[in-house]
């Protein structure tokens, strides 16, 4: 009887250990990292509508921004304490610098999933599919990206979008002059301003410009796609742990369906619904416990 006690008490015991907080001396890399400061720091970008952007009291908002903060809650109840978020801004150029060095522990915006840059970082299930397509003024002349020859194009550095539609030129044999830009919002503001004929980036990153433009009329979306780029949540390699968590919280939006809600709530205001790419890949990202 005395025995029976024991195991009983024993299990009890394991039950119990079972939902506390994780153990300071079991955490390691991301988690070790946030246990220790009591912050989790988000890499989010400035101009990505609807993804993540900056609101009129310059707060970062957004359905990537939302989805993180899902990740974060979940990151706070397996630690057993409330963290505080330190926002730090992200453009193409620094986004995979300052995760791969440790600066950020979490990247919301979008970013496109590939296989190159895989090498340096680790995403999370895809949350969006896009493609790169091309923003001209109305009454241009340009309907595709043939048009474009001899004319001057913006194109952010270091983004799919810059790599599609220089392959795209070099394909049809065309050429066009190119101007640098930092993020969307510059790639804007030169259209503008008459600086470039074109801004070339993710179509649904194009809508969101001219939604949020003075001037929404004067511009429009042209052409094919020129590329398939698959958005996903930014995490560091080789961090299974704070990974999994990230794959969890996302795998329970998208089974419960609470991910459409949150979707809605970004994308209806633009017209744009669920693709069935899309529908597929919250399917299979829907991964059981």
């Amino acid at each position: 009887m005395k025995a029976v006690r024991l195991l009983t008490a024993a299990v009890v015991a394991t039950g119990f250990m079972a939902t506390l907080p994780a153990s300071a001396a079991d955490l390691t890399g991301t988690l070790a990292k946030i246990n220790e400061s009591g912050e989790i720091v988000i890499g989010h970008r400035e101009s990505s509508v609807p993804f993540a952007y900056l609101d009129e009291n310059q707060k970062p908002v957004g359905y990537s921004m939302d989805l993180c903060h899902k990740i974060v809650d979940a990151v706070s109840e397996e630690l057993g304490k409330k963290l505080t978020i330190k926002y730090v801004a992200v453009n193409p150029k620094t986004r995979i610098a300052l995760m791969a060095n440790g600066t950020i522990d979490l990247e919301c915006g979008s970013t496109t999933n590939t296989l190159t840059r895989q090498q340096q970082v680790e995403y999370l299930p895809v949350t969006f599919v896009t493609g790169t397509k091309i923003m001209v003024r109305k009454g241009s002349g340009i309907s595709s990206v043939k048009d474009l020859n001899g004319k001057a194009v913006a194109l952010a550095q270091g983004t799919t979008n810059e790599r599609a539609v220089k392959a795209a030129g070099e394909k049809l044999g065309i050429e066009f002059k190119v101007l640098p830009v930092r993020d969307h919002a510059e790639g804007m503001l030169s259209l503008e301003t008459d600086r470039v004929d074109a801004y070339a980036t993710d179509h649904i990153l194009l809508f969101g410009l001219i939604a949020k433009s003075k001037t929404p009329e004067k511009f429009e979306v042209v052409g094919d796609f020129l590329s398939f780029d698959p958005y996903a949540l930014m995490v560091r390699r080789d961090d299974s742990a704070f990974e999994l968590i990230g794959k969890k919280t996302l795998a329970g939006l998208f089974r419960s369906g609470e991910i459409d809600a949150i979707y809605d709530k970004w994308f209806s205001p633009l017209g744009v619904g669920q693709t069935d790419l899309l529908k597929a890949a919250f399917t299979l990202g829907a991964l059981p416990e």
